[in-house]
């Protein structure tokens, strides 16, 4: 099981999440989002020796110019939410990043639009309300494509991620059930720890 943990703050949040060996950190960058990256937190991600962990942009139609001067050099993938096309993910791939695309998924037949992004690298199926923790209907999960290259988010969290694992999915994102109770953008390291050693334990 591959994690990826959201919303996570360049200076508080990082090393625990590296020590941890989690696999993906995404940091957002959306004005409107209460965990919004404060730009000039960004350049303290190149302090961090990252060993096998991916650094990940989450953006919304983002410009040529805010790639260059903020997000390469910074990050390894570049997580898009917004309403890019597979040659979009093309072009962002040429500049040298990898790609991560969300599609939302309300219905059954949502799905089948991850078809269209051939050039992404990754596949995050999400639940239409982004950050607002809808869950993503079980109903659905066990019949999302399976492999290391589709992520699944939407309330993911220790209490379910067994059962979800069951259904076949072997990579999570998940944010807000991670941070302290009440704390929008604020991640509760002991949850992160005892999230991780929870899918250790089911690896075993």
């Amino acid at each position: 099981m591959r994690i990826k943990i959201c919303g996570l703050n360049p200076i508080r949040d990082v090393q625990i999440c590296i020590d941890l060996k989690v696999d993906f950190l995404g940091f957002v960058f959306y004005k409107k989002s209460p965990r919004n990256v404060n730009l000039t937190e960004v350049k303290n991600l190149l302090n961090y020796n990252k060993q096998k962990s991916s650094f990940v942009a989450v953006t919304v139609d983002p410009t040529d110019d805010f790639i260059n001067k903020t997000i390469l050099n910074h990050f390894d993938y570049i997580q898009l939410h917004g309403n890019e096309t597979n040659e979009r993910v093309k072009e962002i791939k040429s500049m040298g990043l990898k790609v991560i695309k969300a599609i939302k998924i309300k219905e059954e037949s949502d799905i089948v639009n991850h078809k269209k992004y051939v050039e992404a690298d990754i596949i995050l199926f999400d639940t239409p309300g982004m950050e607002k923790s809808i869950e993503f209907p079980k109903s659905l999960i066990s019949k999302l494509p399976k492999g290391e290259k589709y992520a699944l988010a939407g309330s993911v969290s220790v209490e379910n991620i067994e059962n979800i694992a069951k259904l076949g999915v072997s990579f999570c994102d998940l944010s807000s059930s991670l941070e302290i109770d009440r704390q929008i953008g604020y991640k509760d390291h002991q949850k992160i720890e005892k999230f991780v050693n929870k899918v250790n334990e089911l690896k075993n």
